[in-house]
Formats: structure tokens, sequence, C-alpha cells
């Protein structure tokens, strides 16, 4: 991530914070699963397994829907110039979350969660370099290790300061958490609402960032 000009990692912590955001209301709206934390899914499909109950069925399914995300967007982006490839993926990201509030607020539960996982899998692909995905947004597992790996580098000789980003993008999708679950219990309606406007201001400014800068 530290490999980013600075107005890009910007745009990261806004989208860890969507992702939190997201997470929050498809977990409370789920009854207890994750649109965005598959290994949390996956342990839960694995425990629902053992325990021969239909929640395991849930789990499995958002967990393709999850891959499913990842693979339409860089299928859709493969022949798409740099500049334009993360317009495209926000722009999916935003129609997805558009789509998902339109499912609830129209009482259609289960595909406005599955269109949210859709969401999330795809956001996951707007930072690739080389072919490759740099980092997750969606999940905060290997950015803890970087935190860590960085704080002991800083306590090395090495950088002071590269921890710092790792830790930001945690403490976004924390946020976005928060205000997810707030959001959510106050008006779940709603809380799909905001999700997809926010993902929707992310576009322009995605468009200014790529016209003007490389990675």
């Amino acid at each position: 991530m530290i490999r980013y000009h600075t107005r890009f990692q910007r745009l990261a912590f806004c989208l860890a914070g969507l992702a939190g955001f997201v997470d929050a209301i498809g977990f409370l709206g789920s009854g207890g699963l994750f649109v965005s934390f598959m290994s949390g899914n996956s342990t839960r499909m694995a425990i629902s397994m053992a325990e021969a109950t239909s929640l395991a069925v849930a789990a499995a399914g958002l967990i393709a829907l999850f891959v499913v995300g990842v693979f339409l967007t860089i299928m859709a982006s493969a022949k798409i110039t740099f500049a334009h490839r993360k317009v495209v993926a926000i722009s999916g990201v935003a129609a997805l979350l558009l789509g998902a509030a339109g499912c609830k607020w129209g009482g259609f539960d289960v595909p406005a969660t599955g269109l949210l996982c859709v969401a999330m899998g795809a956001s996951n692909t707007i930072f690739r370099r080389d072919g490759e995905v740099s980092f997750g947004v969606t999940y905060m597992t290997c950015t803890l290790v970087k935190l860590g790996h960085k704080l002991a580098d800083a306590a090395l000789g090495g950088s002071p300061t590269d921890w710092i980003p790792y830790l930001l993008l945690w403490l976004a999708l924390v946020f976005g958490g928060i205000l997810g679950a707030v959001s959510y219990v106050w008006s779940p309606d709603a809380s799909f609402g905001f999700a997809a406007a926010f993902a929707l201001t992310l576009i322009p400014i995605t468009q200014r960032l790529t016209a003007t800068l490389s990675p």
C-alpha cells in the first residue's frame, strides 16, 4: 500500500470505510453472515457443516458471490486502459449497491444481501499491479500483518512512518462499520441508500485521480 501515491491511499481509506459500512449492514441484515469478510464466512460454513445446519448453504452462497464479483469486474476491465480500470470498478460497485438498495426497498432482502457481497468482491479489484491485486480493502488480516511488520521495521531502524497507512486503513474499516451499524439500527432501508450514495460520490473522485496521477 505504501507504494501508492498519498491520494490513492486516501481513496483506499474511503473504500475501506465503505466496506466496513456495507459489511455491518449486511451482517445485521443477514443475521450474522458477512458480505466482505470471507474468512469469517468460511469459518461459519465449516461450523454449520459440522452441526448439519442450513446456515452452511447461505455462507457458501455468499462466498461464491464474492468470487463472482471479483471475476466479473476483472473480466469487464481486462481490455480497458489503466486510466479507466479503477473508474469502471468503482462504477460497478456503485451500480451493485444501487441494485442492492432497490431490492431492499422492494422487500427482497436475500437478493439485496447477495448484491452487497458481489459489490464487495468487485471493490477488491480496484488496486491492482501487474495483473495482481495489491491489497484488499474489505478484509484486514493482511493489513494488520503489514502493520505489525512495519512497526517491527521501525523498531529496528527502518522507516518510522510506513506503518501509519496500514493503521489508517484498518481504522477506516472500523469507523465505517460503526456508521453502518448505527444507520442500520436507525433505518435498514436508508442504510442501503447511504452505501450506494457514498459509492456514487467516489466515481468522479476516482476519475480525477486517474486522469492526473499514476499509482
